[in-house]
């Protein structure tokens, strides 16, 4: 039996591991990916305040020996099922249970699809969604990045360092970034622009050697490309946990500034969570309140 069980091992829910094992909690943190979530996608961590620039990578590293160092128990593991009983919560990982007084919901967010027919096949035959991951494999070649806020410039700044050519889609005439970021890639001669257009199809079969792009006209063409990384948004998957946490309209966790779900004992936190800015220092801000919650939670009962 663990004081408190957290599902997601992000920023939110290693953040949230942190200060409950200093409160002197045990603490139990499954992870179905990797941890440090998201950011480790990311190769340069800015923004950070007090820390200086690092890959995600490090970053995630550096977060997750924190949580161990202190105590926490990490495990990989995709949680299946969630069940409250009397007097505490149940969690399922394949055929393992793990059993917790107090449950905190970090499990972030997803890279979402652009919903294109083929685009599931041609995932790894040049479909991406990951920079970082994947931007070696295109050394020397043109690719096309979809997007147009702060993910979709960083990956296309990235890539200007990489491939040949990179052009940035997106549907509208500005963008949605930060202002350096768009200064910066304005800076690349390598980086060109596709404004005002969406991608309405994917080329190839075998692989992808373009994209359709439909103007806010209707007129189409055809953009040659060995390369598309999707930077389009996230989407959480939290519908496994809806019966504990009530979810809104775009499928985050109905969850306030205080991280309180609708059942006593259970708190959202992080990118998971309905909320107007998703940072990573939002989402450290949240585990701090969510393992605090929780701890005073935990000390009524």
């Amino acid at each position: 039996m663990y004081d408190i069980l957290i599902v997601g091992g992000g920023t939110a829910g290693l953040t949230a591991a942190i200060y409950a094992r200093r409160a002197g909690r045990t603490v139990l943190v499954l992870e179905g990916t990797a941890f440090g979530g998201q950011i480790t996608s990311s190769h340069l961590v800015e923004n950070y305040p007090g820390v200086p620039a690092m890959s995600g990578m490090d970053y995630a590293d550096a977060l997750t020996n924190q949580a161990k160092a202190l105590g926490a128990e990490v495990k990989f593991g995709m949680v299946t099922a969630a069940e409250k009983t009397e007097n505490s919560f149940m969690l399922t990982v394949r055929k393992k249970t793990y059993e917790g007084r107090a449950l905190i919901l970090a499990t972030g967010a997803k890279h979402r699809k652009l919903g294109l027919p083929g685009e599931d096949a041609l995932v790894g035959r040049g479909v991406s969604y990951c920079a970082t991951c994947d931007g070696a494999f295109f050394r020397d070649k043109n690719v096309a990045v979809a997007g147009g806020g702060d993910s979709a410039l960083q990956a296309a700044l990235y890539l200007s360092g990489i491939c040949s050519g990179v052009t940035i889609v997106h549907r509208r005439e500005q963008f949605r970034a930060q202002q350096a970021n768009v200064d910066a890639a304005r800076a690349r001669e390598n980086i060109r622009y596709a404004l005002g257009c969406r991608i309405t199809g994917l080329l190839g079969e075998e692989a992808l050697t373009g994209v359709e792009l439909t103007s806010e006209k209707g007129e189409k063409n055809q953009l040659q490309v060995e390369g598309l990384f999707v930077e389009v948004g996230q989407e959480p998957d939290n519908s496994a946990f809806a019966h504990l946490a009530a979810l809104d309209e775009g499928g985050y966790f109905a969850a306030g500034e205080d991280c309180l779900t609708k059942t006593p004992g259970v708190f959202a936190a992080g990118d998971c969570r309905a909320k107007a800015l998703r940072q990573l220092t939002t989402a450290a801000a949240d585990g701090s309140v969510a393992a605090t919650a929780a701890c005073r939670w935990l000390d009524g009962q």
